[in-house]
């Protein structure tokens, strides 16, 4: 494996990755963000050029200086040959198992070679899958007079009714100071590493939310690295009020609009959820949203 470097050839990459949508979904749109000032300093490995078979992204190393700290310690992969993965994985170079880091993708076809390399190296691993909704007009981001068309009669169809129209609240697009509020609310967070990740996501990220009559958020949505949308939460008082749509219908229009990709994971659980993505127009990907967190047994 080594580092793409020129960025003629990260767009190639980066319009080639499209086909494999939504597999490639993570280092897709980690690639968008490395090339659109690279805010996350991340780095994109491939075992050939131009006729690749796997695709990594990475901080670069003087990001990872943290070993504890997974969240930033992030790697993305897309594969077209999973049996060639537990060779790749298990060199040094290329991943540094004697790190506390999670491993991201949307394909389950490389767990058992992350298992593998794991179990060789004393590494404990915590497996999450979830479900990906995707929206094809949006996650690739067309630029067709058809495209746009087919984008504003998806929003007209899903906007908030007149009748409720009184009823919603502002708007608001999130910064840094949102991070603690935020930060109590995530399943993935609730602790100082996770603080510090997503105030950076949110200095780098847009992340829109909507206001109580006091001017709290209680509603919200953030983007990440990879340009997926997460952290999602609705102060449970005012669930079922239509918080999400509004937030879905401007913050989905004003990315559209940036062309910027986006997609989500949801847990098997949240029924509601899933609803409600598949009611705006979302589909669930077969493939899956993975996610391995690896912890050397010495900080176990």
């Amino acid at each position: 494996m080594f580092v793409l470097h020129e960025s003629q050839k990260l767009q190639i990459l980066y319009e080639s990755l499209e086909k494999n949508i939504p597999e490639s979904l993570k280092v897709y749109g980690t690639i968008f963000n490395i090339r659109n000032k690279n805010p996350f300093n991340m780095e994109v490995l491939v075992d050939a050029w131009p006729d690749y078979q796997m695709v990594i992204t990475r901080p670069r190393r003087e990001e990872m200086e943290d070993d504890l700290d997974h969240y930033t310690n992030t790697y993305h992969i897309f594969t077209k040959a999973p049996d060639n993965l537990e060779e790749v994985l298990a060199c040094p170079q290329v991943i540094n198992w004697e790190q506390t880091f999670q491993i991201q993708g949307c394909q389950e076809s490389v767990d058992q070679a992350i298992r593998k390399v794991a179990a060789s190296k004393s590494v404990q691993v915590d497996y999450i899958n979830t479900m990906l909704f995707t929206l094809e007009t949006l996650v690739k981001c067309k630029t067709s007079s058809d495209d746009k068309m087919e984008l504003v009669e998806l929003f007209k169809m899903h906007k908030v009714d007149e009748d409720n129209k009184e009823r919603n609240f502002p708007g608001i697009f999130l910064d840094a100071s949102h991070a603690g509020l935020i930060n109590e609310q995530w399943d993935f967070g609730k602790n100082e590493r996770s603080l510090k990740y997503v105030e950076r996501c949110l200095q780098n990220f847009p992340g829109f939310g909507v206001l109580d009559p006091e001017g709290q958020p209680i509603s919200w949505i953030v983007m990440e690295q990879s340009c997926e949308l997460r952290m999602g939460y609705t102060v449970p008082k005012y669930r079922g009020q239509g918080n999400m749509w509004q937030i879905g219908y401007r913050f989905g229009k004003y990315l559209y609009q940036k062309k910027v990709p986006f997609y989500l994971h949801v847990a098997g659980d949240k029924e509601k959820v899933q609803q409600t993505l598949r009611s705006f127009g979302f589909t669930l990907s077969a493939c899956g949203w993975h996610q391995w967190k690896c912890t050397p047994k010495k900080y176990c």
